[in-house]
């Protein structure tokens, strides 16, 4: 046992920032893989062929689709955004400083706390579930309802679950602990692709059917993926000394604080799946089919934003707080603008090639492909963008412990983008592409804010030299957007590409040429963000054939 304990603390060690951002930038790829072969499997499993055409369609996905979202809302009220920037700062502020006592006190009493909340939520969504789905989805027939709830009452499980895992893993983040704090994500798709596969068929213990399948199958492959999550999460306590205590520590000033700052980003992160319910609702009237064209091709775009801006925040975010938290306000301010070069100079061409590569991207999860996806893709690709540069703005706010700015700026963008998905979808009659518009527009909008009040509070940040090499990248972004362009002519994406073998080599061959095509221009343009990738590549070529002279 302590052989394992010992295995287990060396892995779980604190990690450098460059290594931590692609330790999480390569489990959110990975991640994101396994997501793509889940919705697959799904798709492959339920969604009817263009011969059976769409008759039951929302009976099965869309009501998936539609089950997570109440439980995901809550989640997000209470835990997953307020957790990570509310909690570390405070957290961090203990530990450096060499007080773990009131660190732990302070994880103990989040633990807790979390978990008498989000189980109360957890019991009252089981117990409405049925009301609750009557407005999020009027336009949902009897037996896409009757199954909606259904799934909802299994689901309904995974804030409780989640709220524990989220509390663990903010403690590991803060300390810089990002092993098992990476893992997670995969070990929970792990689960739901579990479910696919094997629950969907039923469920047989020594012979006696406990579970007879069906789509009912996924939403418990749902539960225990969240289950598997937390045991991994879990893990990543084992050799930080956590001083576990089944206990609320009121006295705890740190605690006091957390809870303190909790209302505006749980307000902030409750209105932003405050527009997803109305999208919902939205999409529940446009018809069979619309509500999971609409929710894949949001979670496609979401891919490159966690792989960017989520994985590079959450590394950076630590050391920042740090930054502040030593009376360092001249290294915060280089190191974000570094962190923010980066960010932009690695979105830019992302976003390009997503809106030329959308065909293929969509084939990915679904054989021959899906225009109406494909279209919602491409009009979110502008959202992909500034979205992945908007975790890093909001960011240089919370390490500051400011969590009302961003609330105040989110009170805008929300606002407007329902009002926008409301008349481009209905007024305009512009469907679910309408609401991708709405939801590129308010990106733009929020992270134009976010730069304002950032210049207004750091006038030097965005200085000259910083203006000039966004310039030069979307220069080189143009030079990718031709490449990429041409790529797609030369190797058009089929409709008879009808399996994942016959598109991806040449999806490999378009990325590839583009991505080289931007690394030629930006070391043309001089771009410095462009030399550490070209010496990486360099020594991982050429270093075993180096020779030593005399």
């Amino acid at each position: 046992m302590n052989r394992v304990h010992r295995a287990v603390s060396k892995v779980n060690k604190r990690l450098t920032v460059k290594l931590a951002a692609t330790l999480l930038a390569s489990s959110m790829l990975l991640s994101s893989l396994l997501g793509f072969f889940r919705d697959r499997l799904l798709n492959s499993a339920y969604m009817p062929n263009e011969a059976a055409g769409l008759a039951g369609y929302p009976v099965g996905l869309d009501a998936y689709t539609a089950a997570f979202m109440v439980p995901d809302f809550m989640f997000a009220i209470l835990v997953t955004g307020a957790l990570s920037v509310t909690f570390i700062p405070v957290f961090n502020a203990r530990w450096v400083k060499g007080n773990k006592q009131s660190a732990w006190q302070i994880g103990s009493s989040m633990i807790n706390f979390m978990a008498i909340v989000t189980m109360i939520v957890s019991v009252l969504i089981m117990i409405f579930a049925d009301f609750i789905a009557s407005i999020i989805v009027p336009g949902f027939n009897e037996s896409a309802h009757a199954l909606t709830v259904s799934m909802m009452r299994v689901i309904a499980v995974n804030p409780f679950i989640f709220a524990i895992a989220a509390v663990i893993a903010s403690i590991q983040q803060a300390v810089g602990r990002f092993t098992f704090y990476a893992l997670a994500p995969m070990i929970y798709n792990i689960g739901i692709i579990i479910g696919i596969v094997w629950f969907t068929e039923g469920i047989n213990i020594f012979g006696w059917e406990v579970f007879d399948g069906g789509i009912m199958g996924v939403a418990l492959g749902v539960v225990l993926g969240a289950i598997l999550q937390l045991i991994v999460s879990a893990l990543g306590l084992v050799g930080l000394g956590f001083d576990y205590d089944f206990k609320l520590y009121w006295r705890n000033k740190g605690f006091r604080k957390v809870l303190g700052l909790l209302p505006a980003r749980s307000v902030d992160q409750g209105m932003d799946y405050a527009v997803s319910l109305v999208e919902l609702n939205l999409l529940s009237r446009m018809g069979e089919g619309v509500t999971r064209a609409y929710n894949q091709a949001l979670t496609l775009h979401m891919m490159p934003i966690n792989l960017i801006g989520v994985a590079i925040s959450s590394a950076v975010f630590p050391q920042l707080s740090d930054r502040l938290g030593e009376g360092r306000q001249d290294l915060f301010q280089k190191e974000l603008r570094s962190v923010l070069r980066i960010i932009i100079w690695l979105a830019l061409p992302t976003a390009v090639i997503t809106f030329f590569t959308r065909g293929y991207i969509v084939h990915f999860i679904r054989n021959t492909g899906d225009p109406l996806m494909a279209g919602i893709l491409g009009a979110l690709v502008i959202a992909i963008l500034f979205r992945i540069v908007y975790h890093m703005a909001a960011r240089v706010f919370y390490a500051q412990q400011d969590t009302k700015t961003p609330l105040y700026i989110s009170f805008v963008s929300i606002g407007l983008n329902v009002v926008l998905a409301i008349v481009f979808a209905m007024t305009l009659d512009m469907g679910a592409y309408g609401l991708a518009w709405a939801q590129s527009i308010v990106a733009v909008v929020e992270v134009s804010i976010l730069f304002y009040v950032m210049r207004s509070r750091m006038p030097g940040l965005f200085d000259l030299s910083f203006i000039n090499a966004v310039w030069r990248m979307l220069i080189a972004s143009a030079v990718v957007a031709i490449v990429c362009y041409g790529g797609v002519l030369l190797l058009p994406f089929r409709e008879t590409d009808d399996s994942f073998y016959s598109a991806f080599p040449r999806f490999v061959v378009i990325v590839v040429m583009s991505f080289a095509a931007y690394a030629a221009a930006s070391k043309l343009l001089k771009l410095r963000e462009i030399n550490p990738v070209l010496s990486r590549i360099q020594k991982l070529l050429f270093s075993r054939f180096d020779v030593k002279t005399r």
